[in-house]
Formats: structure tokens, C-alpha cells, sequence
């Protein structure tokens, strides 16, 4: 996977946790930049995490549908996107409070996250090397994830469906070029 592909699964996967750090961000009264450092480091965290927990997964069994393994990243990526996509156009949902205590900030992570941990099991059946990746993955999201707060506190919640439909589009446009260079209609 080159480090193109790379950069684009991470912005796709990161844009969850920009929606929701811009949410963050709209629910501040002045800027935080301490508040915006806790909520990247969360978000990338989690989001460098759940892909390396996904690889090691995917690795146990990836040997056993290997011949089918395109189909699963396909798979999961479009139904990923598609989620993404969806909630991006159902409208806006209440923003989250301004609270960055453990448990909010870990709830929050784990939810924004738990698309990183399939697209970890599609890194284990197209093996990549997941160190540096989910190294990229993370730095993405904790750079986005700040941006997000102060996007948030500077413009409001207008961006906040329109990056979920955009990631959701990225993972979506990602999977159909894994399946469609495995069939060999793509080079």
C-alpha cells in the first residue's frame, strides 16, 4: 500500500473523530488548545490502536480466505463508507458536551474508532506493514482532531456532515480500488 492509499484511508478513518472534535470545539466558549491536545491525543490514540488490535485479528484467520480476502476488504470498507456516508446525511445530531474527563473522552475514542479496527483486519489480509501505518493513521487523526476543535469553536457544526460524508466516500472509493485491482481491471 503506497503511502498515497495510506494518507487517504487515514483521512477517511480520522473524519469521525473530526466531526465529533468539531462538536467539541462548537460546545467551547473560548478556544482550549490544552482541551483540543487531550481530545487529539485520544481520538489518535484510539484511532492508531484499534487498526493494530484489527491486524492482529485479521492475522489469525487471513491465511484461511485468502483467495477471498478482496472481497472482504471491499466488504468492509463499503459498509464502513456507507455507515459514514448515512449518518453524514440523516442530519445533525447533538454535539457532545465540552467535558474531556476519562470516561467521556474514552467512550467518545472507542466510538469513533471501532471503523479502525475492520479496516485493521483489511491491513492483515492485504499485508501491510502495520507498524508504520497505524503510526500514520494515529498522527492523521490527532493533527485532524485538533484542527476539528478549533474549526468548531471558530465556524460551528456546518462542517461536521459534510467530513462524515466525505470520509464515508474515501473508504467507500478505497475498497472498490482493492476489489477492482485484485480482479485485474485496475493496474
Amino acid at each position: 500500500m503506497s503511502i498515497a492509499e495510506l494518507f487517504i484511508i487515514a483521512v477517511g478513518l480520522s473524519m469521525d473523530a473530526f466531526a465529533v472534535s468539531v462538536c467539541k470545539g462548537l460546545s467551547m466558549p473560548v478556544m482550549n488548545w490544552k482541551g483540543a491536545l487531550i481530545v487529539g491525543l485520544y481520538f489518535g490514540g484510539f484511532q492508531a490502536a484499534m487498526p493494530l488490535l484489527g491486524f492482529f485479528l485479521g492475522t489469525g484467520f487471513s491465511q484461511a480466505i485468502e483467495q477471498y480476502d478482496h472481497w472482504v476488504a471491499f466488504l468492509l470498507l463499503a459498509v464502513i463508507g456507507g455507515n459514514m456516508i448515512k449518518e453524514g446525511m440523516e442530519g445533525e445530531e447533538e454535539c457532545p458536551s465540552a467535558a474531556l474527563d476519562v470516561k467521556t473522552m474514552t467512550l467518545l475514542a472507542i466510538a469513533t474508532s471501532i471503523d479502525a479496527l475492520a479496516v485493521g483486519v483489511t491491513f492483515a489480509f492485504l499485508r501491510v506493514d502495520i507498524v508504520p501505518a497505524v503510526i500514520f493513521i494515529g498522527t492523521v487523526t490527532f493533527f485532524l482532531s485538533m484542527t476539528g476543535v478549533k474549526v468548531g469553536n471558530a465556524f460551528g457544526s456546518k462542517y461536521k456532515s459534510k467530513a462524515e460524508i466525505a470520509g464515508g466516500l474515501i473508504l467507500v472509493l478505497m475498497g472498490v480500488k482493492i476489489l477492482l485491482e485484485h480482479l485485474g481491471i485496475l493496474f
